[in-house]
């Protein structure tokens, strides 16, 4: 049954080998990753600045957080009586 084409007697030789299942999986990721910010990122110019605005947002919540548990004295008060 392996004689059945004769004639392409090198087309063995053009068969891209299948990688490895570590290579496969990292290969897979990596395209995963790409897909997810590509979807992420559709329709949106700038990127790098939606990144940086939501990082400086995280830091501005953030140091509210602390500020509001230290009694900076800033929140609201209980009155009694």
């Amino acid at each position: 049954m392996g004689m059945c084409l004769p004639c392409l007697g090198g087309a063995g030789d053009d068969v891209v080998p299948t990688p490895d299942p570590e290579t496969r999986r990292r290969q897979l990721a990596e395209a995963a990753e790409k897909r997810q910010k590509e979807t992420t990122y559709r329709g949106v110019k700038n990127p790098e600045a939606v990144e940086r605005k939501k990082k400086k947002q995280e830091e501005m919540n953030k140091q509210e957080m602390t500020t509001s548990l230290s009694g900076g004295g800033g929140g609201l008060k209980w009155q009694v009586g």
